[in-house]
């Protein structure tokens, strides 16, 4: 009968994303036995359908606006998306058999477009390196004996303690596993914790009956959005968005969801203008729905005039009052800055992920619990957030390399 592993050569990683699987694939290249732990009866799951719509895998953009896109924690995250970039982390996908393409926005897909061909090469690596999986099993924490504890398919199952990193995702879409349950598990064991919050969301704004049933799910194509954020910097984009039932949504609303959220946050709401004909400035736009319209309706004339028509046009009826819908030099300043209130986020669980989780200053430089010695950190589970396109998906990634290479450092700093 051959002995147990010791401690020193053996790893658990909790959560099978994009961190945990990329600190076991570096363990593993280590020679430690790695077992890895994921709730769901597969992994990767959040993954794959984050690549249903086009798997976005990084951005090309130059290293200091990449960078910059991590907001409030652009100085924690430089050192770990350094260590593992978007040219790094292309030559990794290159490494697994798959190709890679820069899109016309600077964002980088695998050439099939899909997450799955991706997610099933690295896991057969996983496999062939000699990983441990176990799904269905959901972490609970550990036992007064230091143990770490799993909810499985027959029951609870224990591990003895050894180097840990915890991959656990943030709190959105749990259906797909990324609940947020471990938060207050790590926070009962002093580890300091942000509450989660929806990113990359839509927010709510209270249409009227009869807008919401009229226009819900129209899109708004070449539009911009500004505002100031809470320390009076006016930020301004042009995009696409997406009316709801409810607010708006959209590639343009998550590009500032942040410092949206952080508006209401101390406010209890948010004001934004929108800009409905960017291509067209104030003078142009007075001068044109100024001209006589005869027996046309206005509908007509501001379709004809400029451009506005659809849902541009409810948006306008919706928010303007009757004489300011009528005073075409009113109309054509509320075109070009067209009010909205924004109330709040739209459920977390709804969100593309999160922000809040494991506070940097709750980790060591290596992504070390300093109130749990030998349990690392990785992933969506940390306190950053960034956009959609690529910046997400490459932090998760660079930081399961992150918290994989500390785990290594601080057995070899201990003498293992």
């Amino acid at each position: 009968m051959s002995s147990p592993t010791p401690a020193s050569r053996r790893a658990i990683v909790i959560g099978g994303g994009p961190a945990g699987l990329m600190a076991a694939e570096v363990l593993l290249q280590h020679g430690l036995q790695v077992e890895l732990f994921d709730a769901m009866p597969s992994v990767g799951r959040k993954f794959l359908l984050a690549g249903v719509g086009g798997m976005n895998i990084t951005h090309s953009e130059p290293r200091a606006p990449f960078l910059a896109r991590y907001g409030l924690r652009e100085r924690e995250l430089t050192p770990i998306v350094d260590a593992f970039d978007a040219d790094a982390l292309r030559g990794w996908v290159h490494g697994l058999g798959i190709d890679t393409f820069v899109g016309s926005s600077g964002k980088v897909f695998p050439t099939a477009m899909k997450a799955a061909p991706l997610l099933r090469a690295w896991l057969a690596r996983l496999r062939d390196a000699g990983l441990q999986l176990h799904v269905r099993h959901r972490w609970l924490g550990w036992d007064d004996a230091g143990r770490l504890r799993f909810a499985g398919p027959a029951g609870e199952v224990l591990r003895d303690a050894a180097p840990t990193v915890l991959a656990l995702g943030g709190g959105s879409w749990a259906k797909l596993g990324s609940d947020g349950q471990w938060l207050p598990l790590l926070a009962a064991h002093g580890v300091d914790t942000a509450p989660l919050q929806a990113a990359n969301c839509g927010f709510v704004c209270g249409w009227s009956e009869h807008f919401a049933a009229k226009f819900a799910g129209s899109p708004l194509k070449n539009v911009a959005l500004s505002f100031e954020d809470v320390h009076g910097r006016p930020l301004s984009r042009r995009g696409e968005m997406v009316l709801t039932a409810d607010g708006i949504e959209g590639n343009l609303v998550y590009g500032f969801a942040a410092a949206i959220r952080e508006r209401i946050n101390r406010n209890g709401h948010a004001s934004v203008q929108l800009d409905l004909a960017p291509d067209r400035d104030l003078a142009r736009l007075s001068a044109e729905l100024q001209r006589g319209r005869g027996a046309a309706s206005l509908a007509n004339h501001l379709r004809k005039q400029c451009g506005i028509d659809g849902a541009r046009t409810g948006l306008l009826r919706e928010l303007l009052d009757k004489d300011s819908f009528n005073d075409m030099t009113r109309l054509a300043a509320a075109i070009k800055a067209l009010p909205l209130t924004l109330h709040a986020t739209r459920p977390i669980d709804e969100a593309i992920s999160t922000a809040g989780g494991v506070r940097f200053e709750a980790l060591d430089e290596r992504l070390m619990l300093t109130a749990r010695p030998g349990v690392f950190c990785a992933g969506e589970m940390l306190d950053w957030e960034a956009p959609t396109g690529g910046y997400l998906l490459t932090a998760c990634f660079a930081s399961g390399k992150a918290a994989a290479h500390g785990l290594l450092h601080w057995l070899a700093s201990a003498g293992a």
